[in-house]
């Protein structure tokens, strides 16, 4: 009985500790955007400099995330995410000091691939402590990334306010949020491979098992994605909203995203993770059907928050899916991040380009179709909800068979 309790207490501490990471992973993020107007001016680089070099931090990862796997191999899961986790704090520094576009290009591409390999790394940890705790918790960590990044954007937006220097900036945020993930690590589970296990490979692709739930995954990313960058831009020009209104859109898509993945942990262990993403599917291709229909600002703003509410925990439960779709969680997890990331890449240029041959209406026909996709794909996600129900009904904490 006193093994349980410790198992369980430990099990409990770890949840608490991987959720601190996840916020200290987003206020990174948050801190980041909200400076990129001086990084921008700091490079002397265009308009379109800046878009060619905004794309290289999802190149960096895609690139790196394969890696993750490996290093979590070879130095065990705590130690692995307390070093990946400080590199990506620590690059927060590195584009604010780029003086021209190259350099710029080449702090993203770092910035990045330790973003990349320290997500892996902290959902990996996070899909473990759901298995041993029996029930949903990855939605609710990814709404603590959200609130990381927003006390990180709101500590920006201060800063950029008082006219402080990206640089001197960024590099206070750096350390403060260095020590704090070095202390949250502390108390993440420490798992090690088996002595038998082969390390995963250094670059591989994504493996069968991953494909399908990447699928899902890259569907609500380009939605997600879809919405935040042209969401404003399609109410200003569609519908001839002013500048305020049309900002007010995006923060509302941002919010309702937010408030769904608090809640919906409780939402998955009560109905599950299939019908939790069918459902959302259906919400999120009612919300672009409303976009597309749309005459008045009004009807388009519900309709990016239906979608917002719709696919805000689809990408949670495909990480714990992936997870638990194969030998390797982290390899698997880092399948399904890779083709994330490129969906996250490729979105805002692919409505865009759309846009420009045809019209921002069809683009959102596009993504509401991809919202269709959500719903029909969304079986997939079965056999992972069945291994979690199964560690749930062995127990709320169960011994880890490694040493």
């Amino acid at each position: 009985m006193g093994d349980v309790v410790r198992q369980q207490s430990e099990v409990r501490r770890a949840r608490y500790a991987v959720a601190a990471v996840f916020a200290v992973h987003g206020a990174v993020t948050g801190s980041f955007a909200t400076r990129v107007p001086w990084i921008q001016d700091h490079a002397h680089a265009g308009p379109g400099q800046l878009g060619f070099a905004l794309a290289f931090p999802a190149l960096g990862a895609s690139v790196a995330m394969p890696l993750a796997g490996r290093i979590s191999h070879r130095f065990g899961a705590r130690t692995a995410l307390r070093g990946l986790l400080s590199l990506w704090t620590l690059a927060l520094a590195l584009p604010s000091l780029a003086p021209n576009l190259p350099t710029l290009c080449l702090a993203l591409f770092t910035f990045g691939a330790t973003a990349g390999m320290a997500d892996v790394a902290m959902n990996a940890l996070g899909v473990e402590v759901e298995n041993r705790l029996g029930r949903s918790i990855m939605s609710g960590l990814h709404g603590l990334w959200s609130a990381g990044a927003l006390v990180g954007s709101a500590a920006g937006t201060l800063a950029a306010h008082l006219g402080s220097d990206a640089r001197l900036h960024h590099a206070l945020a750096a350390a403060v949020l260095t020590v704090l993930g070095v202390a949250a690590c502390t108390w993440v589970l420490d798992l090690q491979p088996a002595e038998d296990e082969e390390p995963p490979p250094r670059f591989a692709l994504p493996p069968r098992s991953a494909l399908l739930i990447g699928a899902i995954g890259f569907c609500a990313v380009f939605a997600e994605g879809a919405s935040l960058d042209w969401s404003a831009v399609y109410l200003r020009d569609r519908l001839g909203s002013s500048a305020g209104l049309a900002a007010a859109c995006t923060t509302g898509f941002t919010l309702a995203m937010a408030i769904a993945r608090v809640a919906g942990d409780r939402v998955v262990d009560r109905y599950g993770a299939v019908r939790t993403v069918r459902v959302g599917g259906v919400l999120a291709a009612l919300g672009g059907l409303l976009v597309v229909l749309a005459g008045r600002p009004a009807v388009a703003m519900g309709g990016f928050a239906l979608m917002g509410l719709g696919i805000a925990v689809v990408v949670p439960l495909c990480f714990a899916a992936a997870g638990r779709s194969g030998p390797n969680p982290s390899q698997a997890i880092a399948g399904v991040a890779t083709i994330t990331y490129t969906s996250g890449l490729v979105a805002p240029g692919a409505i865009g380009t759309l846009a420009q041959a045809t019209s921002l209406v069809v683009s959102f026909g596009l993504v509401t179709v991809l919202a269709c996709g959500l719903a029909g794909l969304a079986g997939v996600l079965r056999a992972g909800e069945r291994d979690r129900l199964a560690v749930s009904s062995r127990g709320a904490a169960v011994p880890d068979p490694r040493p």
